[in-house]
C-alpha cells in the first residue's frame, strides 16, 4: 500500500546514498546496513532479474533505479511497460526489466524498512551493445593517381575495433583503423573495400566499392592473312575504365558499320572488324582507336593476301616431273638400243634387239601421255 510521506523519505534516503557514490564490486561484501551485490552484465535486448532478500520483520520494501521508484511492495510507480514485478515473499523480491537498452545500465538499490532500521541491497547492471557501423564512406568512383581516404566509425560496448581490408582482388590486411589512406590509387586497388568492427558480443561489416578510371591502352595489333574471296576478321582488345568507344580506318578514311562490306561489332573490351567477302581492294593498312573521357590509344593492322595452292597448278607441276622423268627413261633406252656387245664370240639376234627397243619406247611414250590425265583425277 501507498505510504506517500514513507516513500519520500525513503527515496531521499536512496538519492543521497547514490549522491555519496556506491560502490561497484566484482565480488558480493556487506556491511551493517548496506549490501552490494556483484555486477550484472547483459547483452542488450536480453532480459535482466533484480532478485532481493527479504526478511520476517520487514514492513516496507522497494526496488529504485536512481532517483525514481520502480516497484514499492505489489505497487508499480514504473511507467515503463518493460518493467514488472516477479515475486513477493517474505523471502525475496524480485522484478525483472525486458529488452535491456543502454539507457537501463546504472545502479539499482533495493530499499527494505524494517521495524528497526532501513537496510539497502545495491547492484550494478552493465549493459553489452554489439557494434554497429554508423558512418562509413560512400561508393567512390575516382581517377587513377588521386588520393582516397576511406572511413568507417562503430559504436558498441565494449567499444569495437576496427580493421579495411580490400576483398576483390583479396589480399592481406589492409588497416586496423577508422580511416584507411590510399595514396596515388592505382588500377590494381580497385575493387571492394570491407570494414569490420568487432567486440566481445558480436561483429559488423560493411563494404565500399572503388572505380579507378583509366586511359585505354589496345593491344598490339596481329595481322592477318585472308584468301580472296573469303571472309576475314580483324581484332582490337583494349583495356579502359571507363568503357571505351572504338573507331576504325582504313588509312585516312574512317570506316562505319554496314558500308562496303565489312561490319563492326563491339562487345565490352573488344572489337571486331568483319570483311564478308575480301576483295583485292580489302587488302591494306587499318587502324583501330579506342577512346574513353580520359584518353585515347590505337593499333594498326595489316590485311594482306594469302595465295592458296590450286588443282590446275599441282597438274602442271606433275605433268612436268614426269615429262622429266620420260625425257631420262628415253635417253637411258636409247643409249641402251645402240650399244654393241663387247668380247669375242659375242653373238647378238638381230631381230630380238630391235623388238625390245621399240617395246621400251612406246611405253615410255605412253606413259607420257596418259599420265598427266591420270593425275587429274
Amino acid at each position: 500500500m501507498k505510504n506517500p510521506m514513507f516513500w519520500v523519505l525513503l527515496t531521499g534516503m536512496t538519492i543521497l546514498l547514490l549522491q555519496q557514490g556506491l560502490p561497484v564490486h566484482s565480488q558480493g561484501e556487506s556491511q551493517t546496513d548496506s549490501k552490494v551485490m556483484d555486477n550484472i552484465t547483459v547483452r542488450q535486448g536480453e532480459n535482466v532479474f533484480l532478485r532481493c532478500a527479504q526478511g520476517d520483520i520487514v514492513t516496507h520494501t522497494a526496488w529504485l533505479n536512481r532517483s525514481s521508484i520502480l516497484y514499492a511492495g505489489e505497487d508499480k510507480w514504473s511507467v515503463d511497460p518493460r518493467v514488472s514485478l516477479v515475486t513477493l515473499n517474505q523471502e525475496e523480491f524480485t522484478i525483472k526489466i525486458e529488452d535491456v537498452d543502454m539507457t537501463d545500465e546504472g545502479p539499482y538499490i533495493c530499499a527494505v524498512q524494517t521495524s528497526s532500521r532501513p537496510r539497502t541491497t545495491s547492484v550494478h547492471i552493465l549493459v553489452q551493445v554489439p557494434p554497429t557501423i554508423i558512418n562509413l564512406s560512400k561508393d567512390l568512383v575516382v581517377n587513377e593517381g588521386s588520393n582516397v581516404t576511406l572511413m568507417c566509425q562503430a559504436s558498441g560496448k565494449p567499444e569495437p575495433s576496427l580493421t579495411w581490408k580490400l576483398l576483390s582482388p583479396s589480399v592481406d590486411l589492409v588497416s586496423e583503423d577508422e580511416y584507411l589512406d590510399i595514396p596515388s590509387i592505382s588500377r590494381q586497388r580497385a575493387g571492394t573495400y570491407e570494414c569490420t568492427a568487432i567486440n566481445d558480443i558480436a561483429t559488423d561489416v560493411q563494404t565500399v566499392e572503388i572505380t579507378v578510371n583509366y586511359a585505354p591502352s589496345v593491344s598490339e595489333g596481329r595481322d592477318v592473312g585472308v584468301t580472296l574471296g573469303q571472309r576475314g576478321v580483324l581484332e582490337c582488345e583494349v583495356d579502359a575504365v571507363p568503357k571505351a568507344d572504338f573507331e576504325w580506318y582504313r588509312d585516312d578514311r574512317r570506316i562505319f558499320n554496314g558500308l562496303d562490306g565489312m561490319e563492326i561489332e563491339d562487345a565490352g573490351q573488344l572489337s571486331k572488324l568483319t570483311f564478308l567477302n575480301i576483295s583485292e581492294a580489302d587488302y591494306g593498312n587499318y587502324t583501330c582507336i579506342a577512346i574513353n573521357k580520359l584518353g585515347s590509344s590505337n593499333a594498326s593492322f595489316v590485311l594482306y593476301e594469302v595465295i592458296e595452292p590450286t588443282s590446275s597448278t599441282l597438274v602442271q607441276e606433275g605433268s612436268t616431273n614426269v615429262l622429266l622423268l620420260s625425257s631420262s627413261v628415253l635417253e637411258k633406252t636409247s643409249s641402251e638400243t645402240f650399244a654393241l656387245p663387247a668380247g669375242p664370240g659375242a653373238v647378238q639376234d638381230g631381230n630380238s634387239g630391235s623388238m625390245g627397243t621399240h617395246v621400251h619406247t612406246y611405253t615410255c611414250l605412253l606413259l607420257v601421255i596418259l599420265l598427266p590425265f591420270l593425275l587429274k583425277f
